[in-house]
């Protein structure tokens, strides 16, 4: 007999022009928005349509107008089928097979993600990252063989049950009067709903390839489309071209969710949880998509369409009107000069940071380099590529931080050439990465050091450590340096005077509050907010299930900021602020008012930063920060930040 996955939760119509319905045998995820007005029954193919208005979730600004695509996957079907005991190794060949192409494919989508700002990687990551866990040695897999060996049941058979019985226990029984249970919160419910789908989303992948089936393509996506689909999974937002969509709108989906935040990430306006706007959808239906005030129309009136073109412009006029900023200094009122810098993630974002009028570049990540590649660069590729950054720079500082790997990030090359282990550590985060790995493959440190001080006679440079926790490792890098000045003065290369700069990342609690002994060392200082936050506070900042423990201004957090600010300006080194908080403007009065004059974040933020800036004075900064510094609820921090008013006495 055939066996399809568990059905959706909800009916839906099957009417096969829709656009955005599952197809057939999909298991259905968790809606969060109504259907404002679905409006009457579709008319025949060729007759006017009405506008439909759907209400969703606003998830990312802007808004879209365009022909609907629907990238529609085939459908997925398990035929239930029991074997002979003399075709079960056949059968396990078969299984091994796909879970091999399975965790290439996986391989080969994480390094997609070198080309999507850290934010996008750093909520798809980690989930690619559980996925390829899920593939390897695991209860899952060792389940699957088991069933075909002890039940004899075909490939496709095994990991469908093995993942249903896994997702199964997981959710655990439901026994509250409308199918919930009750021995747990809404939002333990909420998490145990999301592993369970990456089970047995890791169940398809394998599935589909075991039946040589298609996946969701947006190869054909035209330019200036709106996608519409019924969900859309973190994977498939990877994949999207932001160049070419003009909006995102799904039936299902969430605010917090890996896909929301990707689609903000993305800068692509998106609208979630829009129900039944799917299945109501038609390729070639003209779309809008209000990523602000979380609405999808179908087939505007004229009235409707006018106005969201106006909704367009004006838009589109505030981001000319914070471009303007670009011209101007970020100045506070005082006449205080603050420096606004880019991150930079890949070179193709250097248009960007020209655009946002950043002042330089205050974190180079030197990690795509090494991605998407089956060998090692070699100097003379490093070089290359940091000379032509540099250059285009042109006479504006970069900062550029050494290779920052541990085990979560799937580097090819790094493996093929034996620099780093075969097994990922049980918790990456407080495993073998950034400097403790350069430290102890001091070769591959002295490959980037190398590039970087030949590369550096192109314009002014600094070179940053990651990960650094310790005095002993800050020394331990600078005779690293200097051997390599040394090396190259013999060889005869030009180097420049004074030599770069040699910075560390403060990261960590430890390196923080080490603050006044580190700036005696480093050249200077980078605070990276978002493993600050993480370490502080143990909370993974991509684990969506304790999304509401991670939280940069709690106060433990902020004050390890301050002692680090306040230790490199006791001595006169620089410092910097580089995570997300940087490119937050709510946040800048608070960092300024603790002592900061220099922010790097995504060329994006910059224009709003900026704006922030000159539209304070130090001394209300100062006494603000105060104020906040003295609170020890995080909740009332919050308040005071979204209540600061730059012309009140605090």
């Amino acid at each position: 007999m055939n066996r399809t996955d568990p059905p959706a939760p909800r009916p839906r119509s099957r009417a096969p022009a829709r656009v955005g319905e599952k197809a057939a045998g999909e298991e259905a995820g968790q809606g969060a928005g109504q259907q404002a007005a679905a409006g009457p029954p579709a008319p025949p193919d060729g007759a006017a349509r009405a506008e439909q208005v759907f209400a969703g979730i606003a998830v990312s600004e802007g808004i879209g107008i365009g022909p609907v695509f629907g990238a529609a996957e085939p459908p997925l079907q398990t035929k239930r089928r029991k074997i002979q005991a003399a075709d079960a190794e056949a059968e396990r060949n078969r299984l091994e097979r796909a879970i091999a192409k399975s965790r290439h494919q996986l391989t080969k989508l994480r390094g997609r993600l070198a080309v999507l700002p850290e934010e996008s990687q750093a909520e798809i990551g980690p989930l690619i990252d559980a996925y390829g866990q899920m593939l390897g040695s695991s209860r899952l897999t060792q389940d699957m063989r088991a069933r075909i060996s002890n039940g004899l049941v075909s490939a496709e058979t095994a990991v469908f049950d093995a993942c249903e019985a896994i997702a199964q226990a997981i959710l655990g029984p439901e026994d509250g009067p409308n199918g919930e249970d009750g021995n747990h919160s809404k939002e333990e419910r909420a998490s145990r709903r999301r592993r369970a789908e990456e089970v047995r989303e890791i169940g398809r992948r394998v599935r589909r390839n075991l039946m040589n089936q298609p996946f969701r393509s947006f190869t054909n996506l035209p330019a200036g489309a709106v996608l519409i689909c019924e969900s859309l999974r973190p994977a498939d937002a990877a994949l999207l071209d932001p160049s070419r969509l003009v909006g995102v709108a799904t039936d299902e989906g969430g605010l917090e969710g890996h896909t929301a935040i990707m689609l903000r990430a993305l800068g692509v306006p998106a609208v979630l949880g829009a129900n039944g706007l799917g299945e109501a959808a038609r390729p070639g239906d003209i779309a809008i998509v209000d990523g602000r005030g979380g609405k999808v129309v179908l087939n505007p009136a004229p009235a409707t369409l006018a106005a969201a073109r106006r909704g367009v412009t004006a838009y589109a006029r505030e981001r000319q009107r914070l471009a303007r900023l670009r011209r101007l200094p970020a100045e506070t009122g005082c006449g205080q000069r603050v420096e606004l810098q880019a991150n930079l993630e890949i070179p193709a974002e250097l248009p960007l940071i020209a655009q946002a009028g950043a002042q330089g570049i205050g974190l180079l990540r030197s990690e795509f380099l090494f991605m998407n590649r089956d060998s090692l660069p070699d100097e003379a590729a490093l070089v290359e590529t940091y000379r032509g950054i540099i250059e285009a720079m042109a006479g504006d500082p970069v900062t550029i931080r050494v290779l920052d790997w541990s085990s979560e990030k799937d580097i090819e090359a790094l493996g093929a050439a034996g620099l780093v282990p075969d097994y990922p550590d049980l918790n990456p985060a407080f495993g073998l990465r950034g400097i403790r790995l350069l430290l102890r493959r001091v070769d591959l440190f002295e490959l980037q050091l190398t590039a970087i001080l030949r590369a550096s006679m192109s314009g002014p440079v600094r070179i940053l450590l990651p990960m650094v926790t310790t005095v002993a490792e800050v020394r331990a890098a600078r005779e690293v340096l200097e051997r390599v000045v040394r090396r190259l003065r013999r060889r005869g290369e030009r180097l420049p005077e004074p030599l770069p700069a040699l910075g560390i990342m403060v990261e960590t609690p430890g390196a923080a509050l080490s603050a006044d002994a580190l700036a005696l060392e480093a050249d200077f200082f980078a605070i990276g907010t978002n493993d600050l936050a993480m370490y502080t506070l143990a909370v993974d900042r991509a684990d969506a299930d304790l999304a509401d423990l991670y939280d940069p201004l709690h106060p433990a957090v902020l004050r390890l900021v301050q002692f680090a600010t306040e230790a490199a300006l006791r001595v006169r080194k620089p410092v910097s602020v580089c995570g997300e908080m940087a490119g937050n403007p709510l946040l800048t009065p608070l960092l300024l008012g603790l002592g900061l004059r220099s922010f790097s974040m995504n060329a994006t933020s910059v224009p709003r930063v900026k704006q922030a800036v000159r539209g304070v004075e130090i001394d209300a900064c100062v006494r603000f920060a105060h104020t906040v510094m003295q609170q020890s609820d995080v909740q009332r921090i919050h308040d005071l930040i979204a209540r600061f008013d730059p012309g009140a006495a605090i």
